[in-house]
């Protein structure tokens, strides 16, 4: 038996968002440079209603993709950097979507981005500070600091604006991993022509970005079925990652090596056991040192720790390198027979939801480094030491996923079944109906409506009304492309090569 391997995994995903126009919009800085408006109310003036000017901006939409790029995307490129790009695609396993790829590369949106961090995010901090300054000066110089992050990823941005490639090329150069065009989940497609439509014009797009492809694809929130299967290796893909904990159990070791169900790709089953020491409730961002990103000043920053306290930097990093000694060890104990041990985590979820994870994540690979527990990417190579064990998982697998109950309750179930209904629906009426060929408006259309994203912020209820109005507003279109295949503006940088 090999010895063991630690494979992190980074899948790094954004909804569609794009939006348009200058940022802030003109009633917001107008608002604010009088100096005597609430930035919450301000910043409702600009709305999130979907329109053909774009998707919103505040508080669901653009903004959700520039506080990625701030808090995760920027301190993550930064840790890929140090370890250079030779060993991170060694050690380190980075999927970026194509919907997330196609808003970085659109035209205007870091500028906004940049514009973002450096008007509202000052002046947001500034405002706060000043309220706190008054009761509570460890909260004003905890605000400060916070403002000086910002000011420092607008300096990275703005380094990479000008750099041939842009922030995209930048984490590209890292990453080997593509998914579907906007994130769907594939089991829930009706048709084959889906599944091809989604899984082609993901591929494809990381291609023309990146000019390589290692035949590693993430399934959108791991969800799988038999009836994939074929055609995932009809479209090349070689190996991808699966929730297999409600197929062999919590902790069972079929878990630390590679599957393959019938001639398919590999499948890398997500080891729950070490991915809930992270992910997990109670898991390590729930540490009381650590950033709270729940608890909010008046104008959407962090100042507090879980534990309540004024938030102490110092304190949090030394917890965040202790956590990685404790993971490094877990996971040495986990593979003292061998085997592969899969970790799996949103890249969001470093940087943007845990603060300190991105120092985590460091601490890990370095600590690893020293202990001798071998990082991996998944690649061919790996396949090579870890083959595919055929004959364990059940023919006719059923539809599974890394969300609630391990199947797609969290996409279809109650609370969301108008919304697999609506998406259902659409797709054969665009398949199946006599209209002939789909154009290209109402292919990026249906590509859009198809995305996961809309179904699990309405069942987590984490945006309001606003992902029903965007899976709505995107069968409305699609049915309009249908009968008017005539280009509109809404979806200006979907799959932008699409003829």
């Amino acid at each position: 038996m090999p010895a063991g391997e630690l494979a992190i995994v980074l899948h790094t995903h954004m909804p569609y968002v794009e939006g348009g126009g200058e940022w802030p919009p003109r009633e917001i800085r107008e608002l604010i440079s009088s100096g005597g408006c609430d930035f919450t109310t301000a910043a409702a003036h600009a709305g999130c209603e979907p329109s053909v000017e774009g998707f919103g901006t505040w508080p669901f939409g653009e903004e959700w993709l520039w506080e990625a790029v701030a808090t995760s995307y920027l301190p993550l490129l930064d840790v890929l950097e140090r370890r250079g790009v030779g060993r991170s695609r060694r050690q380190l396993t980075l999927s970026l979507t194509p919907v997330l790829c196609d808003q970085l590369q659109a035209p205007g949106a870091l500028e906004r981005c940049l514009e973002f961090l450096l008007t509202v995010r000052p002046e947001s901090h500034a405002i706060d500070a000043a309220v706190h300054r008054q009761g509570d000066a460890a909260v004003a110089a905890e605000l400060e600091r916070s403002a000086r992050d910002y000011a420092r990823a607008a300096t990275r941005l703005q380094e990479l604006i000008s750099t041939p490639g842009g922030l995209l090329g930048a984490l590209g150069a890292h990453a080997t991993w593509t998914s579907t065009a906007t994130h769907a989940v594939l089991p829930l497609l009706a048709l084959r022509d889906s599944i091809v439509l989604q899984l082609g014009v993901g591929i494809e797009s990381h291609r023309r970005r990146f000019g390589e492809w290692g035949a590693g694809l993430w399934l959108p929130e791991c969800a799988h079925a038999w009836w994939v299967n074929a055609l995932l290796t009809e479209l090349g893909v070689r190996m991808t990652c699966v929730e297999l904990t409600s197929i062999f159990g919590r902790g069972d070791q079929r878990n630390l090596h590679p599957h393959r169900l019938e001639q398919g790709p590999a499948l890398f089953p997500v080891d729950r056991e070490v991915v809930d020491l992270v992910w997990g409730p109670g898991g390590y961002p729930a540490s009381g040192a650590y950033r709270d990103s729940h608890r909010r000043t008046a104008h959407d920053h962090h100042a507090w720790a879980n534990d309540g306290q004024v938030y102490d930097r110092e304190r949090a990093q030394a917890q965040a390198r202790a956590d990685a000694a404790s993971f490094v060890s877990a996971v040495s104990d986990r593979l003292s027979g061998g085997g592969l041990c899969v970790c799996a985590l949103d890249t969001e979820l470093l940087g943007h939801w845990w603060y300190e994870g991105p120092l985590w994540l460091e601490a890990v690979l370095e600590q690893a480094d020293a202990a001798g527990l071998r990082l991996t990417a998944l690649d061919e190579q790996l396949l090579e030491r870890h083959p595919p064990v055929a004959g364990q998982l059940p023919r006719a697998l059923p539809a599974i996923s890394w969300g609630e109950g391990g199947d797609l309750r969290s996409w279809s179930g109650p609370e969301v079944a108008d919304l697999a209904f609506q998406s259902r629906t659409a797709e054969l009426h665009a398949h199946t109906g006599e209209h002939g060929e789909l154009s290209p408006r109402a292919v990026r259309e249906l590509l859009a409506l198809q995305s996961s994203d809309w179904a699990f912020l309405a069942q987590r209820g984490w945006a309001g009304d606003y992902p029903r109005q965007r899976a709505s507003w995107h069968a409305a279109q699609l049915a309009a492309a249908i009968s008017d295949p005539e280009p509109a503006p809404g979806l200006r940088n979907l799959a932008p090569w699409l003829a």
